[in-house]
């Protein structure tokens, strides 16, 4: 033992001085702060998977939106493209395909509209009926050349001075003509007075001579049955235009496809019989 009473003890065995437990306050504080940093954590965290997936988003959508333009290029692109093909394949001419396209989308337009405006069903059948027939004979006919023939034949046989080449056309002209000026001074003379009779004469024999000279002219197999085709696709608008026409607007009619008259006077009744059943005055 040391002369001043103290005793020796190994360093290690010798207690390091406590310090205080934290209190409430520093406690509550070191919570919120632990908690605060475990938000911030999970907001960096949903930014950063957020990021990602607005990256996806763009990427999809721009890659969906260049889908989306190449399907409606394509729905646009395989019908235009089949009806020049097939101008080009029977008839011998892209043209065709313009044009009897054009004639095929008027006359489903007019059909429709027509069918909007309650025309009724057997008028648009019959249209339709008739303009195949028409469009059927007049394409067998011309692509066969059949008026052609015809022409040749009555110039052979009529002995005129002409070159055989262009006596058809010559015959055809003058004949069609004739005829196209007689069933015009019908209309003419119907609209009264002089003028009348003289336009409806003009208008005929020119409409008669245009008539006639396509009728002597030869075609060939394709452009004959695509002119066939034309002419019968024309009638069909024409005459769904026609009965369209015959059919007019009524504005009565499309105000009550068009307005909720039922359900406006079920409304009326209902408010009458709630009016009858409940008194308006005071109540004793």
């Amino acid at each position: 033992m040391p002369p001043d009473g103290t005793t020796d003890a190994p360093p290690n065995a010798r207690s390091e001085p406590r310090s205080d437990p934290p209190g409430l306050r520093e406690q509550i504080a070191a919570t919120i702060d632990a908690a605060w940093k475990m938000v911030e954590a999970h907001v960096e965290l949903a930014r950063a998977e957020l990021s990602e997936i607005g990256d996806e988003v763009k990427r999809v959508a721009a890659l969906g939106g260049v889908a989306a333009g190449l399907f409606l290029f394509l729905g646009i692109l395989l019908p235009v493209g089949l009806l020049l093909f097939l101008g080009e394949w029977w008839f011998g001419s892209i043209g065709w395909g313009v044009l009897l396209g054009t004639e095929l989308c008027l006359a489903i337009a007019v059909t429709c509209v027509a069918l909007a405006f309650d025309v009724s069903g057997a008028a648009i059948a019959r249209s339709f009926i008739l303009a195949v027939l028409v469009g059927g004979i007049l394409a067998a006919v011309l692509a066969l050349a059949l008026p052609n023939e015809g022409w040749t034949r009555v110039g052979n046989s009529s002995g005129l001075n002409v070159e055989p080449g262009v006596r058809p056309l010559a015959i055809a002209t003058a004949v069609i003509a004739a005829i196209g000026a007689l069933l015009g001074l019908l209309p003419g003379a119907r609209s009264g007075g002089i003028g009348g009779v003289i336009g409806g004469l003009i208008g005929g024999a020119i409409l008669g001579a245009i008539v006639g000279a396509l009728s002597a002219v030869r075609f060939g197999v394709g452009p004959g049955a695509a002119l066939g085709v034309a002419l019968g696709l024309g009638t069909w608008a024409a005459l769904a235009g026609l009965a369209l026409a015959r059919k007019g607007i009524d504005g009565e009619a499309m105000k009550a496809r068009f307005w909720p008259s039922q359900t406006i006077e079920t409304t009326k009744e209902t408010i009458e019989w709630v009016r009858e059943r409940t008194p308006l005055g005071p109540r004793p």
